[in-house]
């Protein structure tokens, strides 16, 4: 922390999800703002620090005369090269006073081991990656209803994914908009209302009909989620999470979904909706498309040569192993 501001002098923003990392880094200059004496004008600085210059980065990290409150926001961080990476380092170990730096890496790139770097010299990290799960997604919603302080069910949370999507920006946006139009009232029938006609068929989709044994239904919607773009990875980590899903639960045996959630890890929505899923499987079939998805995952990820044909079979293959 400076002299003049309580926050952390230094913070590192990681991952690549672009709505999280715009998010933390607004959080992080709201607090400065809100910490710095009323009436300052809080100079806010962003650069990218692969395409800025040693002289650019020196005069911005220098020690300020009178040691103004100020936050540096460096951003692409993991493209910088050899000596900006040793200048934004340096800078690290120890921040000018007055100032909050903040440096935006991916995770990965040439500057890679500049995370290890900042981490070591106690930057307050910010995790940013995106989310892939279906899991990871339906908890960003329920989280975005929970800011907005209204509480839905998990039918309302798996309703809005299914019906908006898997990019973060338009779920978020949907969440503001139906608390917005519903005064906070939000149910499924609200979901279904606004966002009739405009869902994009996801990867949920695909699974769904997949391990309801729905062949035609299952290509059909893969088909569709593919002249959409939906990447290959997302649709086959959708097909993994539902087989996976049914596996976890189906072998629990029946019982109260409420009582199985802590056990299982999982909401009593998702328990119950996979315990009727799971009528149509067996312990044989079950290990069988365990042991196709978890080839489609190493196919999707660079393995197969057509991507196309490894989901495409993959979801055939496992839609008929139910009720088989």
């Amino acid at each position: 922390m400076t002299a003049n501001n309580p926050v952390e002098s230094l913070h590192l923003v990681l991952g690549d999800e672009e709505l999280l990392m715009d998010r933390a880094v607004a959080s992080i200059v709201a607090r400065v703002r809100a910490a710095a004496p009323e009436g300052d004008d809080l100079p806010v600085t962003k650069l990218r620090a692969g395409d800025a210059s040693a002289p650019e980065l020196l005069e911005l990290l220098s020690p300020s005369l009178f040691a103004e409150d100020r936050v540096v926001v460096l951003e692409a961080a993991a493209e910088a090269g050899k000596d900006a990476v040793a200048l934004v380092v340096d800078a690290a170990s120890d921040p000018p006073e007055g100032a909050v730096l903040v440096i935006m890496h991916s995770g990965g790139g040439r500057a890679k081991a500049m995370v290890g770097a900042l981490q070591k010299a106690g930057a307050v990290t910010h995790e940013c990656a995106k989310l892939t799960k279906a899991s990871e997604r339906a908890d960003f919603v329920k989280r975005e209803f929970s800011a907005a302080e209204v509480r839905v069910s998990g039918d309302v949370v798996e309703a809005v994914v299914e019906a908006v999507g898997s990019e973060l920006r338009e779920l978020a946006a949907a969440c503001s908009q139906l608390v917005a139009d519903t005064a906070g009232k939000v149910d499924v029938d609200a979901v279904r209302r606004y966002y009739s006609g405009k869902a994009e068929v996801s990867g949920f989709d695909v699974a769904e009909k997949a391990v309801a044994g729905d062949v035609p239904g299952a290509l059909e919607a893969l088909r569709w989620a593919m002249h959409r773009g939906v990447p290959h990875v997302l649709l086959a980590d959708a097909l993994a999470d539902a087989v996976r899903t049914i596996a976890l639960v189906g072998s629990a045996g029946r019982g109260d979904p409420f009582r199985m959630a802590g056990e299982l890890g999982m909401p009593p929505w998702k328990i119950k909706k996979a315990q009727a899923q799971a009528r149509g499987w067996n312990g044989q079939t079950i290990g069988e498309a365990l042991q196709i998805v978890s080839q489609l995952n190493a196919d999707v990820k660079g393995q197969a040569a057509d991507a196309d044909y490894a989901v495409e079979n993959a979801v055939s293959v496992v839609a008929a192993l139910s009720n088989r």
